[in-house]
């Protein structure tokens, strides 16, 4: 197709603009160079590396590797937060307007003693122990009254915001439920409330059904570029079952999780020669992880391209690669 489109993303009812005429040959989203390549196993200037253990403010988890022989994930306290726990949550007028203390946590998740391993090139056992620690901290820290949202994600690059190489996601809470959140949540309810079905539950069917766009499957997930993507290679791994809190995932599912991640990012590591990328987990906000209408998913956001003024100035994307033509690529 190489006229222009505009689609609705019905999670978000944003719309994204669509301009094949600037689209590019898929192999012009590749990054030019490998140097991860170039990393040692150990490097005695990180922090996360094994034996600069001097450098960590508080090791709050680790899980040990199969063998049982070393630490495989170590989760640690931000060195610079961007919230503390050790504030209150109460609201406070400056003048006209509204502030809080800055209560949460923040956390690290160290994913390999190794620091030149990555999600896309493990083995899937050690994926295995990186998800189960997501799924671990994420209920200990969901136990505790004051925490309203989870946050789990992955900055990898430096176009993504990875200040460190070593192979490593975050986790953020915070004591209040921001708008872009509440948003999402607000337009599953109407759609819920107008059709009695899930929002997330529906765009999946259809995406099992017509297969357009899928890229990889298993027993439990199924990996699709979205039909309103809002960057080339934007990927969505949702889980068949109804769930709206990643909290409620069972051990097979855990392990199936790990198992569609890793084969989704060796995937884009192979096909865009490794490039910069988010990921982030969304999940149901507190009190709101029994409700019909939400449904828990990973979205990665490879960054391919650079937002500039008009995407600034109106809020909407402008795409240049049809996710039809992605996902032909991805599945070549």
């Amino acid at each position: 197709m190489s006229e222009g489109q505009i689609r609705l993303n019905k999670v978000t009812k944003e719309w994204v603009i669509y301009a094949p005429s600037r689209r590019k040959r898929p192999q012009d989203f590749q990054k030019t160079n490998r140097i991860e390549h170039c990393l040692p196993i150990i490097d005695p200037t990180c922090p996360f590396c094994q034996g600069n253990e001097q450098d960590l403010k508080c090791i709050v988890l680790e899980l040990q590797n199969t063998e049982h022989s070393c630490w495989q994930t170590r989760v640690i306290t931000n060195k610079f937060p961007a919230l503390t726990p050790n504030k209150h949550m109460k609201r406070f007028p400056l003048g006209i307007y509204l502030a809080m203390s800055g209560y949460g946590e923040h956390e690290v998740i160290v994913e390999s003693p190794k620091h030149n391993e990555d999600i896309a090139t493990m083995t899937q056992e050690v994926v295995d122990v990186v998800i189960e620690t997501y799924h671990k901290r994420y209920l200990e820290l969901m136990a505790v009254h004051e925490n309203m949202m989870a946050i789990i994600f992955r900055n990898r690059g430096e176009r993504a915001g990875a200040s460190l190489k070593h192979p490593h996601s975050q986790i953020i809470v915070t004591g209040m439920v921001p708008r872009h959140v509440r948003w999402r949540e607000l337009e599953a309810q109407m759609y819920f409330d107008e059709w009695g079905r899930c929002l997330y539950c529906d765009i999946l069917e259809f995406e099992m059904k017509e297969r357009r766009r899928v890229i990889q499957e298993n027993l439990s997930f199924v990996a699709f570029i979205p039909f309103a993507a809002d960057v080339p290679f934007e990927i969505w791994i949702m889980p068949k079952n109804h769930q709206a809190d990643f909290g409620s995932v069972s051990d097979q599912e855990k392990s199936d999780f790990a198992l569609i991640l890793k084969q989704v990012l060796a995937n884009l590591y192979e096909k865009l020669n490794n490039p910069d990328y988010n990921y982030v987990i969304h999940t149901a906000a507190r009190y709101k992880a029994e409700e019909p209408q939400l449904h828990w998913y990973c979205q990665i956001l490879p960054r391919t391209t650079t937002p500039a003024g008009f995407e600034i100035g109106s809020g909407m994307s402008i795409n240049p690669s049809l996710p039809e033509f992605d996902a032909d690529f991805l599945n070549s």
